[in-house]
């Protein structure tokens, strides 16, 4: 359903310094359990809330629960400004070090020539700031749509053999709805996800495979292209990210995970009924499509 806290504690060395959940798709992670882990360890918890605009968790908004949380406004998302993002927390002297990365290095109230650390020029312009405010008189709406319709479509692929929807734990009082992700079992469909797809773009349903690469078997990794490995003194020489393994997300990633885009889920009961449909069409109709 989401990051597995155990696996995560079980993760832990004396070299980590935070926990970053994502709550991923627009499905809060597993908050209470995280605070904890990370209190134990005396570590930070950063949320990702990128995909999880107007999301909440036991009724609390995600993006405060942690000691920082991040949103995007990426074109992409539930809110967007074409790029950029905001970065939240309840904790001043982070605020004003967050301020000051993000505004060139300067610091509130001093000398707009003075620069106390190296920052960038990271700053929202008001013209996309306008576009944000503008979003927000109809967001609420378009969050309560997604969310009936998101509910809605999952109680119908889940009868449907072989389709699972991400799992929706009890703690989630409102889905984000970036994205609608599903799982399909090939075996029970007998064709490869990318024949299922292709069939459901014939009947007009937009649909993608999760991303395609686990963040370990990108380039930047793999290659060790970052931070300490630069040339800093202090990274670890055993590190070989071409020997990580996370089987779940690999299971996702290259054969059975693909989503629906937020879009669609602001369409009508009749949207998500056919939606089911088409899915339902290819189940019916596996047979054919496994036949070369």
């Amino acid at each position: 359903s989401n990051i597995d806290p155990g696996a995560v504690e079980a993760a832990i060395t004396p070299r980590t310094r935070a926990i970053i959940p994502v709550h991923l798709g627009g499905l809060p992670a597993d908050m209470d359990a995280i605070i904890q882990i990370a209190g134990r360890h005396g570590l930070t918890v950063i949320e990702d809330c990128a995909h999880a605009h107007g999301a909440a968790y036991k009724g609390r908004r995600v993006g405060s629960i942690g000691h920082m949380a991040m949103f995007s406004f990426q074109a992409s998302k539930n809110l967007n400004s074409g790029e950029g993002g905001i970065v939240l927390t309840s904790d001043d002297e982070l605020a004003a070090r967050l301020w000051s990365i993000h505004n060139c290095g300067r610091r509130p109230g001093r000398a707009w020539y003075e620069h106390f650390l190296l920052g960038g020029n990271n700053r929202l312009s008001e013209f996309q700031g306008a576009i944000l405010h503008a979003q927000w008189e109809r967001f609420e709406e378009q969050a309560e749509a997604r969310e009936e319709n998101g509910k809605y479509l999952a109680e119908c692929l889940a009868r449907i053999p072989g389709i699972y929807p991400q799992v929706r734990n009890a703690d989630c009082t409102r889905h984000g709805y970036h994205l609608f992700s599903f799982r399909i079992d090939p075996a029970e469909f007998g064709i490869p996800r990318k024949i299922f797809l292709e069939a459901l773009a014939a009947e007009g349903i937009p649909a993608a495979a999760a991303y395609p690469v686990p963040l370990y078997r990108q380039p930047v990794f793999e290659e060790l292209l970052f931070g300490p490995y630069t040339g800093y003194r202090n990274a670890r020489p055993d590190l070989d990210y071409r020997k990580t393994s996370c089987p779940n997300c690999e299971t996702i990633s290259f054969t059975q995970g693909m989503w629906l885009e937020h879009r669609l889920l602001l369409g009508s009961r009749q949207d998500m009924d056919d939606i089911a449909g088409a899915i339902a069409k290819i189940h019916e109709n596996r047979d054919r499509l496994a036949k070369p």
